[in-house]
């Protein structure tokens, strides 16, 4: 019988041995396995129960069932990245930096962009890599963005205006991706000619451009200097040809006037008024008329009429009836008799 019992007591003893013991192994693996999590300032966490992940930001200790639930913390503090250059030896990386113009320059420009996780769960999820889809999209859009200025806005004026364009683009595709991460800021670290090389082919574009300027200035200059000129010169040949046009419009209905005139004053006599146009017309023919006149006892040239008379009247005094011939001209008409000059002066 004691035997008996002392066996159940062994065994009792083996059982409370055995059960200490998972207990403690229990205890083991439960705290190995972290029952308990600590969410520090700037920090939250994504605690995952089969399967379904959601956040927890409150700060402090907080429980988790070993094994179900597992838990990712991730830092919200405000990070960043260089582009264009690396952030330790400050060296540049010409594939991220060296960009092209909308004046067709090469420029070097370097940026840091300002970044925080905004959405822990899409942050762990949504995508492999946030950081670098992030990277991605913010060198797509300096791109496009300096691709719309020219080399003189990206060095100087131009740069608050082409951080905002770029930021602006940036949230536009971010808000598309859902990556979890949110653009704080991006800012022009550094702005400048690329190589040696590029900066003399930039000088030399400058030296052109300037070169241009000043060519167009005299040009302005030179067209400022002769168009007025021009121009007073232009009026001056119009006015002058609207002065002979109102000259020639005058003179033309003055003929017109005396014309009616002297076709009124024919209608009414017309023998007197062909009388008067003959003795106007003779009176100024005459004097330049060089005239034959035939007496029928031989030919008389006289050249002018003038030399005619003084001719005529040396011939009276002399008595002679011979020819006289008075050399040089032309004659204005031949073979006119001198009963046909007769009959005309009658006339």
């Amino acid at each position: 019988m004691d035997n008996g019992r002392n066996d159940k007591a062994k065994l009792l003893r083996r059982l409370q041995y055995g059960g200490i013991a998972v207990a403690v192994l229990l205890a083991v693996l439960l705290l190995g396995n972290g029952m308990w999590y600590q969410i520090e300032e700037q920090e939250e966490a994504v605690i995952v129960t089969l399967g379904s992940a959601e956040t927890v930001s409150e700060k402090g200790l907080h429980f988790k069932i070993p094994v179900i639930q597992q838990v990712h913390k991730v830092n919200t503090t405000i990070q960043g990245f260089p582009i264009g250059y690396e952030i330790n030896s400050n060296e540049t990386v010409a594939d991220e930096a060296i960009m092209i113009t909308s004046d067709y320059n090469f420029i070097d420009v370097d940026f840091f962009v300002e970044y925080r996780i905004s959405d822990p769960v899409k942050y762990l999820y949504a995508s492999g890599d946030p950081e670098r889809i992030l990277r991605n999209i913010a060198q797509s859009s300096i791109r496009t963005v300096i691709g719309r200025y020219d080399v003189d806005s990206v060095l100087t004026t131009g740069k608050a205006e082409i951080q905002a364009n770029i930021k602006e683009m940036i949230l536009e595709k971010l808000e598309k991706h859902e990556i979890g991460l949110s653009l704080v800021n991006i800012s022009i670290q550094d702005s400048e000619p690329p190589t040696q090389e590029i900066m003399k082919a930039f000088k030399a574009v400058e030296t052109a451009k300037q070169g241009k300027e000043t060519a167009l200035n005299n040009a302005n200059k030179y067209q400022n200097e002769k168009l007025p000129a021009a121009k007073a010169e232009a009026d001056e040949i119009v006015k002058d040809a609207e002065a002979q046009k109102q000259m020639r419009i005058n003179e033309a209905e003055a003929q017109v006037a005396r014309f009616k005139a002297m076709y009124e004053e024919y209608e009414k006599n017309p023998v007197v008024t062909k009388q008067r146009m003959f003795f106007e017309a003779m009176e100024d023919i005459l004097p330049d008329l060089k005239v034959i006149i035939d007496d029928g006892g031989g030919v008389q040239k006289v050249l002018p009429l003038d030399s005619f008379m003084g001719n005529l009247e040396n011939g009276s005094a002399s008595g002679s009836s011979g020819q006289a011939k008075q050399s040089g001209g032309k004659d204005a008409s031949s073979g006119v008799g001198g009963s046909q000059k007769e009959q005309s002066v009658e006339e």
